[in-house]
């Protein structure tokens, strides 16, 4: 079955730096684009990045952009996200999803499977 698992949250400082990896089995990974999304304390599910099946198109909600960068590894059926000059506003749990198609839209409804997520926590 499909499984999403995501790790590399923590605690981090305002301006610092975090690497979340979302290690996914059960389905032919490189076929299918992927994202993250993110859940702040008592808001919705916001999506946050996104990378098409062959990485040729990656895509950013404005507030991360030239702070957050996503990447795959097909070979090992992974995905990346490098988060920089965090911010507090930046806290909340993260989410690895899969798409249902070989992009990497803005609309979580176009994702059918999503991992538990890992919290991220920027704090002073």
């Amino acid at each position: 079955q499909v499984q999403l698992v995501e790790s590399g949250g923590g605690l981090a400082q305002p301006g610092g730096s975090l690497r979340l990896s979302c290690a996914a089995s059960g389905f032919t990974f490189s076929r299918y684009g992927m994202s993250w999304a993110r859940q702040a304390p008592g808001k919705g599910l916001e999506w946050v990045s996104g990378i098409y099946r062959d990485g040729s198109t990656t895509y950013y909600l404005d507030s991360v952009k030239g702070r957050f960068s996503i990447s795959r590894d097909d070979a090992k059926n992974t995905v990346d996200l490098q988060m920089n000059n965090l911010r507090p506003e930046d806290t909340a749990l993260y989410y690895c999803a899969k798409s249902h198609s070989f992009q990497a839209s803005n609309r979580t409804y176009e994702y059918d499977y999503w991992g538990k997520g890992t919290q991220v926590t920027v704090s002073s």
